[in-house]
């Protein structure tokens, strides 16, 4: 801390002031030697970086369409089903994309703990989940609305709405939520 505070001295209390300051100068401060003169100019060119950066762009999702053209390169042609959570913040962007589970040819075991556990940890607003068919056929199998209605009432406990199970087939998708199922 009292390297901190005289390094801090020195630039008059700036960070961008001491970030500008020549590597020898850094090291004429006593307690500083060539490691830690070469761990703050790191720090400061990564400070540098971050501050460059834009942020990517983010995805809104606003109707269901928005999921399957999300999802539908990446599931359409697979073999197996996956499936996937969007965890959402409270103007509809994605926080995070997180794929829950990979099954078997036409089963994907799917568990509410799995299903929340990411869109917790994002303090998500609420959630959509999609999963393929690799039939072709998009229609909701009786194990598809089970898993959908025990998401559903996790997520009411859990203050975390399920906005959507979105199902990909190919080039064709079912939305829970437009055809009324949720």
């Amino acid at each position: 801390m009292d390297l901190a505070r005289s390094l801090l001295e020195v630039s008059e209390g700036s960070l961008r002031r001491l970030a500008q300051r020549p590597h020898s100068e850094l090291l004429r401060t006593q307690g500083i030697g060539p490691t830690k003169a070469a761990r703050l100019l790191a720090a400061f060119e990564l400070g540098a970086r971050l501050g460059r950066e834009e942020r990517p762009p983010v995805s809104r999702i606003r109707e269901p369409e928005d999921v399957a053209n999300l999802f539908r390169g990446r599931l359409r042609d697979l073999q197996v089903e996956e499936f996937h959570l969007l965890a959402l913040d409270s103007q509809s962007q994605v926080l995070r994309e997180v794929m829950v589970t990979r099954g078997l040819l036409n089963s994907s075991l799917v568990h509410p703990r799995e299903v929340f556990r990411a869109a917790i940890a994002e303090a998500a607003a609420g959630i959509i989940v999609v999963h393929n068919h690799p039939s072709g056929d998009p229609t909701p199998s009786a194990e598809d609305r089970a898993v959908t209605q025990q998401l559903a009432a996790a997520g009411r406990l859990l203050d975390l709405p399920l906005y959507d199970h979105v199902i990909i087939a190919g080039d064709r998708f079912v939305s829970f939520a437009s055809a009324g199922l949720l």
